[in-house]
């Protein structure tokens, strides 16, 4: 059963890299009006791939405070529909057997503008190829998010709704609230902020916390680099690693 996990990871990280190849056929043959489009596909697609030195979700470390490499393909549409899929490797420790070595998140939504404001509902699915079915990993939420450019700042909230959490720790609630401030040519600070609420804090392992951040982003010869401090509130013995204070540095192009 090992054997086969590690092949149904190892494909589908195969399928997000070729994905991300063949959005890059797509785009270029799309700017080529002269050519004749053999497949019309509407709306676009675009592909990420990029390497971290720690993976942080909601402030937690999801690869023991270890290097992670990401990547992304979604598509788009001009009405405002799009639907993607985002991967990562992770590593909950020695003492979290069963769980897997590989996230992929499936999302899906419809994000619009009115009066200046961009309102985005949709959903995303957590799935974790390899895990045992009994740790209960996999969940679904629910999301609704708000934002504006403000030309000076760009503002948003979102919140995040799980009927039932990962690890079976009951309905779940996270609200996000973020901040993007351009200064020189494509360098930009960043700020986040965000709470998790949770029904079953016993089977999730965590009691409700306060995550933040802030970073600096710089986007040079089609390539992305970030550094950000990432912390929570939760205390050594509330969560006994990869919950404190770090500085993590990305690098990543966009397809």
């Amino acid at each position: 059963m090992s054997t086969l996990n590690s092949f149904v990871s190892k494909t589908a990280l195969a399928l997000l890299l070729v994905a991300s190849l063949i959005s890059v056929d797509h785009n270029r043959a799309a700017q080529a009006a002269e050519e004749p489009e053999l497949i019309n596909l509407p709306g676009s697609f675009s592909g990420s791939l990029g390497f971290f030195t720690d993976y942080r979700f909601r402030g937690n470390s999801q690869t023991v405070e270890e290097a992670a490499v990401q990547g992304s393909f979604d598509w788009n549409h001009e009405k405002g529909f799009y639907l993607g899929v985002w991967g990562s490797n992770v590593q909950f420790g020695a003492t979290a057997p069963g769980q897997g070595n590989t996230e992929f998140d499936i999302y899906f939504g419809a994000a619009r503008e009115y009066y200046g404001i961009t309102f985005d509902v949709g959903g995303v699915y957590y799935t974790y190829p390899g895990a045992t079915e009994s740790v209960g990993l996999d969940y679904f939420e629910y999301k609704f998010g708000m934002s504006k450019d403000f030309s000076l700042i760009a503002m948003g909230a979102t919140i995040y709704y799980s009927p039932e959490n990962t690890t079976s720790s009951g309905n779940a609630t996270y609200v996000s609230y973020d901040a993007e401030v351009p200064l020189v040519s494509r360098l930009a600070l960043t700020g986040h902020v965000g709470h998790q609420w949770i029904t079953d804090e016993t089977a999730f392992g965590k009691p409700d916390y306060l995550d933040w951040s802030i970073g600096a982003a710089y986007a040079t010869h089609g390539f992305d680099l970030s550094v950000t401090y990432v912390d929570t509130d939760l205390t050594t013995a509330e969560c006994a690693t990869g919950c404190d204070g770090e500085v993590i540095f990305g690098i990543s192009r966009s397809f």
